[in-house]
């Protein structure tokens, strides 16, 4: 007899084949049987409600949230089971005492740095071990390449030389042994993007040896932008790694409706042998630190040296020239345009919520004074929101077969982006029903069967006899996402039930408080386990 028998569902099964109605068993923590008629000592009546595997966030910022908060709302409360952490080269593994305390300045604005925490692990594996005590989802994680040469280099802007190479590839290697899936890069974010083409094959060569692919923040996003996807095509063709494209889309007014071109230059890719997937999120606006706009040049030595330029007249000057007239690389090579920098976290309230621009006519300040002024008061923790996305770019990536979803959730500040809390309702619900952008079957597939390939989770992400029963029930009809710029932590709605291993992690809408996830690690093969 089965534990559980989830009766009557509409079966979306995570390959993109038609859905139909049939039962699931599931027996300790794996689904036993799809179709007939099984019993169960629990039996759940799933009539009206599609079954889908539990969604994979192929792009998290939860690294830290995760073990602030285990129960993890914002993301199983929209059916995730699976997140990918250690995203854009930055997070907390590897590090040493120096490169931790650098790194949780760093990115403060991403995760927060919650007092009395306990930063007890240095190494990958210990990072992953942390995670086993309890959370509500299981995690992959990828070596963070900014880390890693963080800790061989520091913040230097210059090519690494054959020793501080050697060392980086030493810690990629080590990092994947502890069980990370593959390796992230950020190179719009200090101290990853000084890393030149030539390195970045060599460190990607140590991850294809060890079976993991490379997801690259690539280095531009605006002007450039199709260059910048070229360099890491390259990258992916010279090491013979799989390329996975974090936050894959085309922004800025000088990218309006060009994504044709960035989807031709994939399928040519693809066509000449590469192995390439990517991941988007289905908003408009993107969201990063502050800091983040600032030019390469300009956040070497990590940040107190930041702080210092800022504090000092004729680097500020040059730093404007640089934003507002060249167009930093930090901001993808356009010219700034501060009405489209939203604060959405900071240490004075008053201020979030509102553009550079409004903050400057209000105090009579140029934008520029005001972004300045805004780093040194929050110490490089302030978030924003940035408005440069595309609609029909949006919509036209997302129709790739390559295609996965990835929220690129920011959980700490005040007034988060709500793709934090909405990702996953709002492809079944805008895309899907509303906008038929995709057929139901199709998107489904998008957010698990494919995003678990890529992953090597050779037995998650389908329904299917003998994977582990990481379910989602939603309600086709009513799926949705309720999350805003201004309630960004509103919880979806039509998603009542949500297992992880077999275990009831939300029932009838609400957190059970059960924590079943895990690390789930790279194995000798190069599965994930």
């Amino acid at each position: 007899m089965a534990d559980l028998v989830i009766r009557g569902a509409y079966v979306v099964d995570g390959t993109g084949a038609p859905g139909r109605t049939a039962d699931v068993a599931v027996t300790d923590g794996r689904i036993s049987g799809v179709g007939g008629a099984p019993s169960g000592r629990r039996v759940l009546d799933a009539s009206g409600l599609a079954l889908a595997p539990g969604f994979i966030d192929m792009h998290a910022h939860s690294d830290l949230r995760l073990l602030v908060e285990p129960d993890h709302e914002a993301k199983v409360s929209q059916g995730v089971t699976t997140e990918v952490l250690g995203q854009d080269g930055l997070s907390y593994a590897p590090v040493d005492d120096t490169t931790l305390g650098q790194t949780r300045q760093a990115i403060a604005g991403w995760n927060g740095d919650p007092p009395g925490f306990a930063w007890n692990w240095r190494s990958v594996g210990e990072y992953l071990d942390r995670l086993d005590q309890g959370i509500a989802v299981n995690a992959c994680y990828l070596v963070p390449q900014g880390s890693v040469r963080m800790l061989a280099m520091g913040w230097a802007d210059r090519p690494a030389t054959d020793a501080e190479l050697a060392r980086q590839k030493d810690l990629v290697s080590t990092g994947m042994r502890e069980g990370a899936v593959g390796m992230s890069s950020g190179l719009t974010y200090a101290p990853g993007m000084y890393a030149t083409t030539a390195e970045l094959v060599e460190l990607c060569r140590v991850v294809a040896g060890l079976g993991g692919f490379y997801s690259p923040h690539h280095r531009s996003y605006g002007a450039g932008a199709l260059e910048a996807y070229a360099e890491m095509i390259e990258v992916s063709r010279a090491s013979g790694c799989p390329l996975h494209l974090a936050h894959a889309t085309m922004n800025f007014r000088v990218n309006a409706g060009r994504a044709p071109e960035l989807l031709a230059l994939l399928d040519d890719a693809i066509a000449g042998g590469c192995d390439i997937t990517l991941d988007t999120y289905p908003y408009l606006p993107g969201s990063t630190t502050l800091a983040a706009l600032l030019p390469s040049w300009a956040s070497a030595g990590g940040p107190d040296a930041i702080l210092a330029r800022l504090r000092d007249p004729a680097e500020r000057k040059r730093i404007r020239h640089t934003m507002e007239i060249e167009g930093s690389d930090g901001s993808h090579g356009v010219p700034i345009e501060w009405e489209t920098v939203q604060i959405s976290g900071a240490r004075d309230p008053a201020v979030v919520g509102r553009t550079l621009a409004e903050l400057a006519t209000t105090s009579g300040r140029t934008p520029f004074d005001v972004y300045c002024d805004r780093l040194l008061a929050d110490e490089l923790a302030t978030t924003i929101l940035q408005l440069v996305g595309d609609e029909e770019n949006v919509r036209a990536i997302m129709r790739h077969p390559a295609h996965t979803g990835g929220s690129d959730g920011l959980l700490a500040a005040a007034r988060p982006h709500p793709r934090a809390w909405g990702t996953f309702p709002r492809y079944l619900g805008h895309y899907v029903r509303e906008l038929g952008v995709l057929p139901l079957e199709e998107c489904v597939a998008h957010l698990t069967g494919r995003p678990a390939r890529r992953l090597k989770l050779t037995d998650r992400g389908l329904i299917r006899p003998g994977h582990h029963a990481d379910l989602v029930l939603f309600d086709p009809a009513t799926v949705r996402d309720t999350a805003t710029f201004d309630e960004p932590r509103r919880r979806p709605e039509g998603v009542p039930y949500v297992f992880v291993g077999g275990v009831v992690v939300i029932a009838d809408g609400r957190h059970t408080g059960a924590l079943p996830g895990r690390s789930l690690r790279r194995t000798p093969r190069g599965d994930t386990r």
